[in-house]
C-alpha cells in the first residue's frame, strides 16, 4: 500500500538511538550528524519506490555530505515477512550500490516508531541542532525515472538547512510503500 508522509513538524528534536550498520559498526546520532545537519532516510531493499530512486539518493547523499550534512539510511521492515530486507541482503545491497552512507538495521522497529516513519522512502532532514526541518520527497518522480530537469527538492531543502538552519515552508510529502511492521 502506498502511503504519504505527514507534514513536517518543524523543530521536533531527533531522538537518539544506537543501531548497527552493514559494516558491523554501532552508530548513534552523534556519530552520524554532520557540522551542518543530518539526513535520516527510512528505506528498504524490496520497495519499488526506493529501487526507482536509489541511484539519485546516493548521488544526493554525496552532495549533501560535501555540505557538512551527515547522511544515514535505516531499514526497519520485518525481514521475516520480507526476506529481501534481511540484514544479509542489506549488506549485499549496500556493497553492490556502493552506498556512501551507513545503512542501519532497526531490528526492534523502535527507531521507526519513535520517529513516526510511515513509508519507504521517508526522509527526515535535521539542522545542526538536530531539529526537524524537512519531511518531504526526493523529487516529483515517484516510481518513474526522473526527467533531466527534475527539481531536486530534497537537495534544495537540505542546502537551505545547511546554510540557514531552517527548511522550506512548502514541502511535498514523500510517497512509498508502508513500513512492514511486525505483528
Amino acid at each position: 500500500m502506498a502511503l504519504n508522509t505527514p507534514v513536517c513538524e518543524f523543530g521536533w528534536r531527533a531522538a537518539d538511538f544506537e543501531l548497527t550498520d552493514t559494516s558491523g559498526s554501532r552508530q548513534t546520532l552523534s556519530t552520524l550528524r554532520g557540522a551542518n545537519g543530518l539526513l535520516l532516510m527510512f528505506i528498504c531493499n524490496h520497495c519499488p519506490y526506493v529501487k526507482a530512486i536509489i541511484d539519485r539518493i546516493c548521488r544526493d547523499a554525496r552532495e549533501l555530505q560535501a555540505l557538512g550534512i551527515g547522511v544515514a539510511a535505516i531499514m526497519s521492515n520485518d525481514p521475516a515477512e520480507y526476506p529481501e530486507d534481511s540484514f544479509d541482503n542489506m549488506v549485499r545491497v549496500a556493497r553492490e550500490l556502493a552506498f556512501p552512507f551507513p545503512y542501519l538495521y532497526d531490528p526492534t522497529q523502535e527507531v521507526a516508531r519513535g520517529y513516526g516513519a510511515v513509508c519507504t522512502p521517508d526522509f527526515f532532514g535535521f539542522n545542526r541542532e538536530l531539529e526537524l526541518q524537512y519531511r518531504g520527497r526526493l523529487d516529483a518522480s515517484g516510481r518513474m525515472p526522473a526527467p533531466p530537469d527534475a527539481r531536486r527538492e530534497l537537495v534544495e531543502a537540505m542546502r537551505l538547512v545547511a546554510a540557514t538552519g531552517q527548511g522550506p515552508l512548502q514541502q511535498t510529502p514523500s510517497i512509498g510503500c508502508s513500513i512492514k511492521w511486525r505483528h
